[in-house]
């Protein structure tokens, strides 16, 4: 299966919800005020955003819709331009070999949007590479997130770095690092602590995980990933909104996607926020995270 493919699967639901809403509303309509009034008024329920969705009416009325051909092609092609136009710029490629051994990759997110599984998926598509990889299980407070991790560990053929529930996870962290650059290790991925309800010891945290790392190596963490999850919604980009006050953020991943049919809040994100995106879960297997092509997700949305 091709990589459209897997994003034209995995993105079914929010397609079919694009198709039908944008069938509903100009299929053998003229492409008036009310219409385009309608169309923004669509693209914003379906979680696109307020600013994109405006642009977007904007960008229908000033295109002069041919009423000759037809409607709904018109208008897919405009979205998908759009998205592409967008986006594209916000690809990001963290796999590519650099010079920086081990690269340190802290993983944020709240409790529940699969940054557990991230990480496992995140080191299957490193050891593809034959690259060496580490987890170190920071989010000390969750006896289930450790466990899962360990599983995860022994799938992908990585190291694990672990220590009692309730203990420092900033220790956790140190002595990731420690054991991989003793052992020649590439990559680092350290799990967290997502209790956004208890933000202020989150920030804490964070800073110091951040501040032991530095110890070691002052560049790191090399990259900070937030993890979302699609199927929240709104609160998805609250939780952008949220961990950039705690810790700053190079790249994002969506998982989920496969799971909602508003899969357009990627794109309000993006627009929002002009943050780089890594890759997005488009299933539950352990091959559904791929890494973003803004491409992709344009022709996977807007197929019809």
């Amino acid at each position: 299966m091709g990589i459209l493919e897997k994003f034209k699967i995995g993105l079914n639901k929010s397609s079919k919800n694009f198709s039908n809403g944008f069938k509903n509303l100009v299929i053998n309509k003229k492409i008036d005020s009310e219409t385009l009034d309608n169309l923004e008024d669509f693209l914003i329920e379906s979680d696109v955003g307020v600013v994109s969705a405006k642009e977007l009416r904007e960008t229908f009325a000033e295109s002069k819709i041919d009423p000759r051909k037809d409607n709904l092609l018109q208008i897919n092609l405009i979205v998908e331009n759009y998205i592409k136009k967008l986006m594209t710029p916000l690809e990001k490629n963290i796999f590519l070999k650099e010079n920086i051994k081990p690269k340190v990759i802290l993983i944020a997110g709240v409790n529940g949007v699969g940054k557990t599984t991230t990480i496992g998926k995140l080191g299957k598509i490193l050891s593809k590479n034959s690259s060496k990889i580490v987890f170190a299980a920071a989010d000390t407070f969750r006896a289930g997130a450790i466990k899962q991790l360990e599983i995860w560990s022994e799938r992908v053929g990585a190291k694990i770095i672990q220590s009692k529930t309730g203990s420092d996870p900033a220790s956790v962290a140190f002595s990731a690092i420690e054991f991989s650059k003793k052992n020649n290790i590439d990559y680092v991925l350290i799990d967290t602590a997502g209790r956004l309800q208890n933000k202020k010891n989150l920030m804490e945290e964070f800073k110091k995980i951040s501040k032991v790392l530095k110890k070691i190596d002052p560049n790191s963490p090399h990259e900070t990933i937030l993890i979302l999850d699609a199927t929240t919604g709104q609160s998805a980009i609250n939780q952008v909104e949220e961990f950039q006050k705690i810790t700053p953020i190079s790249g994002l991943i969506m998982t989920k996607l496969d799971g909602t049919a508003k899969g357009g809040i990627l794109l309000a994100i993006a627009q929002k926020y002009n943050l780089p995106i890594i890759a997005i879960g488009l299933g539950e297997k352990e091959d559904d995270l791929e890494l973003f092509k803004a491409d992709n997700y344009a022709k996977a949305l807007m197929s019809t």
